[in-house]
């Protein structure tokens, strides 16, 4: 068997973020349906002075059209926690590590439109992207295989996102606190949803 042909294992340290960057299909779905696109993300450098209050290296890895920034936190190769930057001021831990961002994406590529939304307000906002994608499942599957993945094991939406909520509450998130180039804290990703009247 020819190596090469095989689809990378999500367990082998580096083995994602190439995949995500350069194979046809995983590019158009990540770039073309989850908006995070890994082809190129060095014309789209952080601004200046924007960096992690704990010191760490905050590298950016990736990019969504908007030039909103994936970056990894602190030191070593794809088992980084990763935080997501906005150009409007927000910044947030969505996952820890590649492999885990990667599932979030796959099952919830409308993430971004998570923060402070209803149980409700997510369901019509999935429905939303179903309906302008009928083959989202298709596509999901088809990069998932090409990065190794079963899409049988996949998690659920619902399990995604409580996941990333659960990230925003726990203690790695303090650790990816986001400053900027004054030094003040980006507003969190993902906040207290607003009280309902």
């Amino acid at each position: 068997m020819n190596r090469s042909n095989a689809p990378a294992s999500p367990d082998q340290s580096g083995a994602l973020l190439p995949l995500l960057g350069t194979d046809e299909g995983v590019v158009a779905f990540f770039a073309g349906v989850a908006d995070l696109d890994a082809t190129d993300p060095t014309p789209y450098e952080l601004e200046d002075g924007v960096r992690l209050a704990s010191g760490a290296r905050l590298e950016q890895f990736a990019r969504a059209g908007s030039g909103d920034a994936f970056c990894f936190a602190g030191e070593g190769g794809e088992e980084r926690p990763v935080v997501y930057v906005s150009l409007e001021g927000e910044a947030g831990l969505i996952a820890l590590g590649l492999p885990e961002l990667v599932r979030l994406c796959l099952v919830a590529p409308w993430w971004r439109d998570a923060p402070r939304r209803t149980a409700d307000e997510l369901r019509t906002v999935a429905g939303d992207y179903r309906h302008n994608l009928p083959d989202l499942d298709q596509r999901r599957d088809r990069a998932a295989q090409a990065l190794g993945l079963d899409p049988a094991g996949l998690p659920s939406e619902a399990t995604a996102l409580a996941r990333l909520t659960e990230l925003t509450q726990g203690p790695e998130a303090a650790s990816c606190l986001v400053l900027g180039h004054e030094g003040d804290p980006f507003t969190p990703l993902f906040g207290t949803a607003p009280a309902q009247p």
